[in-house]
């Protein structure tokens, strides 16, 4: 077999283009256009070593206005770290691009590509996108790291959600360093959900809110990337890799606090705290001045998602507690 022709035999075949070993290259999968007949691409960068390896997938945007997520593998992109020393990186830093464009968190057709996998070829504009990066893009993944942040104005702390009873995301969850991980059931027609019936290791990270970047979720994503990567062998040699500040702590149950009031609401403790039982967590005015409730902790843990609207109304979901940790009350700081 002649050089030439060993080459094309090792090359990644997606999307109808030929990426050697050694080479990077940035493709883009079109489904549909604009109302205007614009084209809609969604960028797809692809960076290959010439020494072999395992291929991982790194996306985000899968909701338009998950911004931090997108942030997240923008810097991973633009400072080499997809580059890898072994095997083939593949970067989707926006997903739903037509939400993203549009600051919205679904696509036109109203539906949440996240509730939608694995998709349908000839289904709704979503379902449609969904079902390209199944059979497009997915198949070529051995792992798969998706970044999301938090919805409707609740700020979530930087956490690796994986389902419980697995060695393989156990081990890479903790490798990752993001201060919390959190055991949760695969959501039916997600991607997560998907990515598990294919066999196919997936890591979902959760972190800040929409419309919203913040430094240090954005420091921890990226880190936990790298950190990843480095236990792959695929980190360039250039990159550091720091140990993180604390031990992850593992939630496998956890507590919403339901707002019992309607009214203007202001959060007095900070993202990670650990909390007793009865300490206050915030308050719940009136604009008149003649309402003060106080919402206090129904039982000790670690609040990893604080609603940081300043109206709300009765049943809104204002904050997150973790109900099973006994960690002798740490305080963590965000893993950097």
């Amino acid at each position: 077999m002649g050089k030439k022709e060993a080459k094309l035999e090792d090359a990644l075949d997606i999307l109808g283009v030929k990426v050697a070993k050694g080479s990077s290259a940035t493709l883009s999968f079109n489904v549909a256009k604009l109302h205007t007949q614009n084209r809609i691409d969604v960028p797809i960068i692809i960076a290959r070593s010439r020494k072999p390896g395992p291929t991982v997938l790194i996306t985000a945007g899968i909701h338009g206005d998950e911004i931090n997520g997108v942030e997240i593998v923008r810097q991973i992109i633009a400072k080499g770290i997809n580059k890898p020393k072994i095997g083939t990186i593949i970067c989707i830093p926006v997903i739903n691009v037509f939400g993203f464009i549009h600051m919205d968190r679904e696509f036109p057709d109203g539906r949440d590509l996240n509730r939608v996998f694995p998709g349908i070829q000839g289904g709704s504009l979503a379902s449609r996108v969904a079902f390209q990066l199944v059979t497009e893009i997915l198949p070529h993944a051995d792992l798969v790291m998706d970044f999301h942040t938090g919805g409707a104005g609740r700020f979530n702390a930087s956490q690796v959600r994986i389902v419980q009873d697995d060695p393989k995301l156990e081990e890479l969850a903790n490798v990752f360093g993001a201060p919390f991980i959190l055991y949760s059931n695969n959501l039916s027609k997600s991607f997560r959900n998907t990515c598990q019936k294919l066999g196919i290791p997936i890591l979902l990270f959760e972190g800040g809110k929409s419309f919203n970047i913040d430094n240090s979720i954005t420091n921890t994503g990226v880190n936990g990337a790298k950190r990843v990567l480095n236990h792959l062998g695929m980190l360039g040699a250039k990159f550091k890799v720091s140990a993180p500040k604390n031990p992850c702590i593992k939630i496998k149950e956890s507590k919403w606090v339901r707002a019992k009031f309607s009214g203007m609401f202001k959060s007095s403790v900070l993202i990670n705290s650990y909390v007793e039982k009865g300490d206050v967590l915030g308050n719940i005015t009136d604009p008149y001045g003649s309402f003060n409730h106080f919402v206090k902790a129904p039982n000790a843990g670690y609040v990893f998602n604080i609603n940081e609207s300043p109206i709300i109304y009765q049943g809104d979901a204002i904050f997150h507690l973790s109900l099973d940790v006994n960690n002798d009350q740490i305080r963590i700081t965000e893993n950097l």
